[in-house]
């Protein structure tokens, strides 16, 4: 009778474990999702997230199953025994199948994508699971302390993800300076290649997009994809991508912290290098207002002293900064407000819903030249500037610069317009920062009809996000019939600043789900005309169930 005991306490056991395992590996996919949003913890990232989320990450269920698993293993009697083991196992049945219907139910914005380095994170993290499993095989006898172990790494999953992404560190290195290297060789092999960096606090990727078609006019143009800014996004685009026919290739370059935009002109090497607008995006990693400064100036100080940098006269922060070497680069100016002299100027500038024209003066041509867009707003102006300043310096002329202008493309989620019917868009809803988020405003203000703002708010400020957002708030009255707000918490500050302005409570709607708005949009009657600004779109990590 003992035996069987035995045998079925141990079978009983061995299912116990099976379930907690595979429970583990289906909350995993969260736990990697997460991480991959958060650059697999590049500066901390997924460990802030963490400590921002305890409530999602412990769960009441997994704790009432671990204390069921540590009554089994230390129960003697055979009913008990097999009565909590029947508790435990009806437990982690109902964990299991909970994560898998919340993990089919989640439409996540961004979902997580199977890349090399995730295959290579879920192997490492099956392995770390898969530890305490072949213990309790093989000691049998204490196979209900390896459960135990088990279920407590199933409590602490998002740790266990973070575990490994540390056990990888050294894997990740060897695969980088593979790549690195590979990256290095293949731009040494195009001497004549020009090679412009494009860093900023914001707008990198739209004007790193106007860059592409201006250039694109006379040279054969490579630019980074998408919002691709990062080391390892740059090493993959010029691996896969550039080839020997290129004339000019053009890097986008993101950065979180001092120190990331001069490692990636360590891995590029430009000659040539624009700054959009340095402002407060990612305040909260770089740690000052004077860090952001000093970050994004790498690139220009980065430059040799026969290459050119483009800045912005009109920025403060730019127009302030001190070089460090005396014999930096050569530096064109361009501006719209300032009354100093610049290279490249614009004047006259006229939005619609069609898109923006303006006259451009040129440094020793005393002649005004008419440029036609269809981007909208004075932020996408600047942009375009910067890249005629660099367009004139490759000897491209005026008349087809203007034509260059006329084609380019709007740029998916940044101020883009799209005809919904009942409704037009103005889809800016990419990395919003507070001189962006004015901007967009701005554009909306001037558009002749109901004006309706859908928004979450803005992330990553620092300590001052909440004042930012509560400044977005006071703007936003002035300009909107309508408010919608996305997250119920994190719009706090912004709801603060529409109150404060004596905004109609009436007309501010608070939604969990900016999918929500498009109904409630299509649902608005009125004779006019309905303009939406969706002003950022939060990643996966800031979503309020």
């Amino acid at each position: 009778m003992e035996d069987v005991f035995l045998q079925w306490s141990l079978i009983g056991a061995y299912v116990v474990m099976a379930i907690i395992f595979v429970y583990s590996m289906i909350k995993m996919k969260r736990s990697l999702h997460m991480a991959q949003q958060n650059l697999y913890n590049e500066n901390d990232r997924y460990l802030h997230w963490i400590s921002k989320n305890k409530n999602e990450i412990f769960k009441n269920i997994d704790v009432f199953g671990a204390i069921f698993v540590l009554a089994l293993s230390m129960t003697y009697n055979t009913y008990v025994y097999f009565y909590f083991l029947g508790i435990t196992i009806f437990v982690y049945l109902i964990c299991a199948i909970y994560a898998v219907k919340k993990r089919n139910s989640d439409q996540n914005k961004k979902p997580l994508v199977i890349t090399a380095r995730v295959k290579r994170l879920i192997a490492t993290t099956t392995i770390l699971y898969l530890i305490p499993c072949v213990l309790g095989i093989v000691f049998h006898n204490f196979i209900g302390d390896f459960i135990f172990v088990l279920a407590v790494m199933a409590i602490f999953n998002f740790y266990i993800v973070y575990a490994a992404l540390i056990i990888n560190i050294p894997i990740e290195k060897m695969v980088y300076k593979h790549f690195e290297k590979n990256a290095k060789n293949k731009l040494a092999s195009i001497p004549n290649l020009k090679i412009i960096g494009i860093t900023g606090s914001y707008g990198k990727t739209s004007c790193k997009n106007i860059l592409n078609d201006v250039l694109s006019i006379k040279y054969n143009t490579l630019a980074s994809p998408k919002s691709v800014n990062t080391f390892n996004g740059l090493m993959i685009n010029i691996n896969n991508q550039l080839n020997k026919f290129n004339d000019c290739f053009i890097a986008e370059m993101g950065a979180y912290v001092k120190g990331e935009i001069n490692r990636l002109c360590e891995l590029v090497n430009p000659q040539y290098g624009i700054i959009t607008t340095i402002g407060t995006a990612h305040l909260e990693t770089f740690g000052s207002e004077k860090n952001i400064q000093e970050g994004k100036m790498e690139l220009i100080e980065y430059l040799p002293k026969n290459g050119v940098g483009v800045l912005n006269r009109d920025d403060e922060k730019q127009k302030s900064y001190k070089f460090k070497k005396k014999d930096h680069c050569k530096i064109l100016w361009v501006g719209i407000d300032t009354d100093d002299e610049v290279d490249v100027r614009a004047k006259n500038i006229k939005c619609s819903s069609e898109g923006t024209t303006f006259d451009c003066l040129f440094k020793g041509d005393k002649k005004k030249y008419q440029f036609t867009t269809k981007l909208l707003g004075k932020h996408n102006v600047y942009n375009i500037i910067s890249a005629l300043a660099l367009g004139r310096e490759f000897g491209i002329e005026i008349d087809k610069l203007q034509q260059a202008v006329r084609k380019i493309k709007v740029v998916e989620h940044r101020l883009e317009i799209k005809n919904f019917n009942t409704f037009y868009q103005l889809d800016d809803a990419y990395n919003s920062n507070p001189v962006g988020a004015k901007a967009a405003l701005d554009v909306l203000d001037m558009m002749d009809g109901m004006k309706v703002v859908v928004t979450p708010g803005m992330i990553e400020l620092g300590d001052k996000e909440t004042y930012y957002n509560k400044e977005f708030g006071k703007q936003i009255a002035d300009v909107a019939d309508r408010v919608i707000l996305v997250g119920k918490k994190q719009t706090e500050p912004i709801l603060a600043g529409l109150k404060e302005k004596k905004y109609d409570e009436k007309n501010i709607e608070i939604i969990n789900d900016v999918r929500i708005a498009y109904k409630m949009l299509g649902e608005i009657k009125t004779k006019k005309k309905i303009y939406a600004l969706f002003e950022n779109d939060l990643p996966d990590t800031y979503n309020e169930k």
